[in-house]
């Protein structure tokens, strides 16, 4: 290991001499991420969510044990919007499903906590990061104590008057897990490929930064579709029921602060997140291609980007016909599995673009040529 300048209180490893242990627990915690989020869509979908009503750090890690705390949380269950509204008349067992998951969800969090806090102490202290990826860390820990707190929040705003989550929090809580997960996935890149031998060319790198953004911007849009219902209003396609644009977004009176507010008494913002949701997975697709088109053409021989390129453009494909699927099977209902799997396509689409951001913005590019 190289130490640091003298005085300094902690040692470092060069950005090359990323330990195996370190390297093993950055990807640990990335698939724990993407299991948190795959349990955080089965907990939506299923209405799930507001079945637990109180926000208990430490006594909320242990459940119901007895026949008396199970009636006790399902009775604080039945002071919520949602039993009222919706559920009325749910038995405990049918209350116990929906509890299960959304304690799953939280306690999964908790596990996550442990398994990066202890490990990321003992790494330190034995000098086992390098001065790049530890302030990288830190961040991360940050990002996540603010993801918690956003999680509060959103369940909060669906125990007031809502049956369900404010599907604006929802969004924000679902994107601000996907910036965690994109952060420390570019750490692992830096842990595991830190000196990626890629030509540099500035105009696809900057074209790769867009497709991020705009992948980003889908996914939050995704997010909205599940909090809306969107799903249900129009199952079909490539039409929306008959037309490419719904006659209810042609009408300027529909245009107004309480149809973006009270989203959940109108066909309207249904309307204009799924057009918009769809719209925006053409575009993405389009530019993706084009992406793709002008890598294989650009000459760049990087075995690395080859094998991102390919990756990207599977997880495209496979992300548009499931995204495809799932809405076609909206009818009446908005399919679990589908949706989950749909939502877990969403992160792997992300992690290839994510991939390719990382290969063309590394400030270790070794060579550069002109942009083409």
């Amino acid at each position: 290991m190289e130490n640091t300048t003298q005085g300094s209180r902690f040692r470092f490893v060069a950005d090359t001499a990323i330990p195996r242990p370190v390297r093993i627990w950055l990807c640990i915690g990335l698939l724990m991420i993407v299991f948190q989020i795959v349990i955080g869509g089965v907990t939506r979908l299923t209405g799930s969510g507001l079945s637990i009503t109180r926000w208990e750090i430490v006594t909320g890690t242990i459940p119901p044990l007895n026949a008396a705390e199970w009636q006790e949380a399902f009775d604080l269950y039945k002071e919520t919007p949602q039993y009222a509204k919706i559920n009325a008349g749910m038995t405990i067992g049918e209350f116990k499903f929906i509890y299960f998951w959304e304690y799953f969800h939280r306690v999964w969090a908790r596990l996550m906590f442990f398994v990066f806090i202890i490990p990321f102490f003992w790494f330190l202290w034995r000098g086992m990061f390098s001065r790049k990826i530890l302030p990288r860390l830190v961040v991360v820990v940050l990002l996540a104590g603010l993801e918690g707190f956003f999680g509060w929040i959103m369940v909060a705003s669906g125990l007031i008057e809502r049956p369900w989550v404010n599907a604006y929090n929802l969004t924000l809580h679902l994107v601000m897990a996907l910036v965690i997960f994109s952060y420390l996935l570019w750490i692992t890149f830096l842990a595991f490929v830190p000196n990626p031998q890629v030509v540099h060319n500035r105009k696809m790198t900057g074209f790769a930064w867009g497709l991020l953004v705009l992948t980003f911007l889908q996914i939050a849009l995704g997010a909205m579709m599940s909090g809306t219902k969107a799903g249900l209003f129009y199952p079909t396609w490539p039409d929306m029921h008959g037309s490419f644009l719904p006659d209810i977004l042609m009408d300027p009176a529909n245009w107004n602060a309480m149809a973006f507010i009270q989203y959940d008494t109108n066909p309207f913002m249904p309307a204009l997140i799924q057009f918009s949701h769809r719209n925006t997975a053409y575009l993405l697709t389009i530019l993706g291609l084009y992406f793709i088109w002008k890598i294989y053409t650009s000459g760049q021989q990087a075995l690395s980007l080859q094998r991102g390129i390919r990756y990207f453009g599977g997880a495209l494909i496979v992300q548009v016909v499931l995204g495809i699927i799932t809405l076609i099977n909206c009818d009446g209902h908005i399919p679990v599995t589908l949706g989950v799997v749909h939502q877990a396509g969403a992160v792997l689409l992300l992690s290839s673009i994510v991939y390719l951001v990382y290969l063309f913005a590394s400030t270790r590019l070794l060579t550069s040529v002109e942009n083409r």
